[in-house]
C-alpha cells in the first residue's frame, strides 16, 4: 500500500506515479458509462443497466467498489427523476421522459475509479434540460477552481454560486471524498462553502467532485431501505461526478468520457 503524506487535515498526498493507477481506474468507469448509453431506453428496467455493468467490470477484470459495500448488492446506483443518489437498481420500468444519474465505482489493481453521469429515457423536457444542464455546468465550475494554492471552500463556492444563480438548490446532505486506494477518505468535498474556507488544495491531493442539484429546495430524505435519498419536495434531482487529481498548476480529470459522452445531449 502506498505509504505516502498525509496532511493536519488527514488528507493523503499521493506521487506522480499513482496518477497512473487511477488514470486507469478512471477511464474504465467512464468506458462502462459510455457502454451503456444504449441501454437507455423507455421499457428498460434500472435493473437490466445494473446487470450489464457488472458483466462489464468482470470482462474488464476488475471489480466492483459497491457490491458488498455495507451490504449493498450492486454494481451501480441509479437514481431516477426525484432520487438525489443512492437509487437502488430494480424492475423499475423506465418511461418517456424519465432522466437518472447512474454511478459506477470500480477497482482496477487496487486503485477506485468513482464516476456518475446523466441520462434521459425518451424524450427530455424543458425542464429537465435545463437541470441537467446547469448540473453539468456546476461540476465543471467547480473543477475549474482545482489547483494548488486554492482551497475546498473555493471548489463549494463555485459550485453553490453558480446553481443558485440559476434558482436551482445545491443539496448539503451529501458530498463528494477523498479516494485513491480507498474508496471513501478525507476530505469531504462540499458544493456549498465559502471562499478562501477548508484546506488547502495541494499537488497530489485525489478526490471526488459530485454535485446534486435539485429544482426545488435542497432538502432531502433517506428512504426505508436506508439507501435511498430523495427530495423531501419531490423536485427533480441531477448529479455528475468526475475523480481528480490535483496536479502542479490545476488538475487531470481520471473519469473524462473516452468517447465524449459524458453530457446526455452529445448526440
Amino acid at each position: 500500500m502506498h505509504k505516502g503524506r498525509i496532511t493536519k487535515e488527514g488528507i493523503r498526498i499521493y506521487s506522480d506515479a499513482d496518477f497512473e493507477g487511477m488514470q486507469a481506474a478512471g477511464k474504465l468507469a467512464a468506458h462502462i458509462l459510455d457502454s451503456i448509453a444504449p441501454l437507455v431506453a423507455v421499457g428498460a428496467t434500472t435493473e437490466e443497466i445494473d446487470t450489464a455493468i457488472t458483466d462489464m467490470v468482470d470482462d474488464a477484470g476488475a471489480r466492483s467498489a459497491t457490491i458488498g459495500y455495507k451490504g449493498y448488492q450492486h454494481a451501480s446506483c441509479i437514481s431516477v427523476n426525484h432520487v438525489v443518489c443512492h437509487g437502488i437498481p430494480g424492475p423499475k420500468v423506465l418511461k418517456d421522459g424519465d432522466i437518472l444519474n447512474v454511478d459506477v465505482t470500480v477497482i482496477v489493481d487496487g486503485w477506485f475509479g468513482d464516476t456518475s453521469r446523466m441520462y434521459v429515457a425518451g424524450r427530455l423536457n424543458r425542464k429537465a434540460e435545463r437541470l441537467i444542464q446547469v448540473t453539468h455546468d456546476a461540476l465543471m465550475k467547480g473543477i475549474e477552481q482545482v489547483k494548488p494554492g486554492n482551497t475546498f471552500g473555493d471548489i463549494g463556492y463555485a459550485i453553490q454560486r453558480y446553481v443558485e444563480a440559476h434558482r436551482m438548490s445545491v443539496v448539503r446532505d451529501f458530498c463528494g471524498h477523498g479516494l485513491g486506494r480507498v474508496f471513501h477518505a478525507p476530505p469531504n468535498v462540499l458544493h456549498y462553502g465559502r471562499p478562501g474556507t477548508g484546506a488547502l488544495l495541494e499537488e497530489g491531493m485525489f478526490f471526488t467532485i459530485e454535485p446534486m442539484v435539485n429544482l426545488g429546495r435542497p432538502e432531502t430524505k433517506v428512504l426505508a431501505d436506508d439507501w435511498t435519498a430523495v427530495t423531501r419536495d419531490k423536485s427533480l434531482s441531477a448529479q455528475f461526478e468526475h475523480s481528480v487529481g490535483v496536479t502542479a498548476d490545476g488538475c487531470e480529470i481520471f473519469t473524462l468520457s473516452p468517447a465524449n459522452m459524458f453530457h446526455p445531449t452529445y448526440a
